[in-house]
């Protein structure tokens, strides 16, 4: 599985980080949008770098965004973070306008850099660009 992520969105970055310590399995790897192998997952999915809004889950040919995406994430995580998967039971509709919300304030209200993360040398290989 793919995780495509906005490699200057701290909060993205953290997320990443987040991911890193807690795939026991190293179930993930990770994509930046900015890198030649994001750009091109997201071009699979119909997505554009630009204005992007959304973490993208990638799993072969299928592909998932917003909250389906952490859900899924969160679900292959196992316990405690499997426990997440009561967020099914909030319609989309509401868990996705949230998550869009956050999404376009994220670099205001959590900052971003102009660089993108630099893996530690023991995750480096998780990272496809």
């Amino acid at each position: 599985m793919i995780v495509v992520f906005d490699g200057q969105c701290l909060l993205c970055n953290a997320w990443v980080r987040f991911l890193l310590r807690h795939d026991q399995h190293g179930v993930f790897r990770f994509a930046a949008i900015q890198g030649r192998t994001g750009q091109a997952l997201l071009q699979q999915a119909g997505l554009q770098v630009e204005g992007l809004q959304t973490l993208l889950l990638v799993d072969g040919a299928k592909s998932w965004q917003h909250t389906a995406a952490i859900l899924r994430i969160l679900h292959h995580l196992g316990w405690p973070w499997c426990a997440a998967w009561l967020g099914w039971l909030v319609p989309a509709v509401l868990r996705d306008a949230l998550y869009r919300w956050v999404a376009r304030h994220r670099y205001r209200i959590f900052g971003w850099s102009d660089r993108c993360m630099v893996p530690s040398p023991d995750a480096a290989a998780r990272f496809l660009d």
